[in-house]
């Protein structure tokens, strides 16, 4: 088997890290889903995030206003 990194050869039994075979591989492909460079196919969803956001521009707001 191989590291989907760095493509070296690597153990899946005993290797903590599986399918990587470092931490260091292991924080890259992390590091990739959090911004957002590796992405799943689909229609966008809507997110509470979005809505905020949204939310914000048309109020002409840099930041949350808190709940009442």
């Amino acid at each position: 088997m191989r590291c989907p990194i760095c493509r070296r050869p690597t153990t899946w039994k005993g290797n903590s890290w599986r399918p990587f075979c470092s931490e260091r591989c292991q924080m890259i492909d992390l590091g990739t889903w959090a911004t957002e460079h590796y992405r799943i196919p689909g229609p966008s969803l809507t997110t509470e995030w979005t809505i905020l956001e949204s939310s914000e521009s048309q109020n002409g707001t840099d930041s949350p206003q808190p709940s009442a």
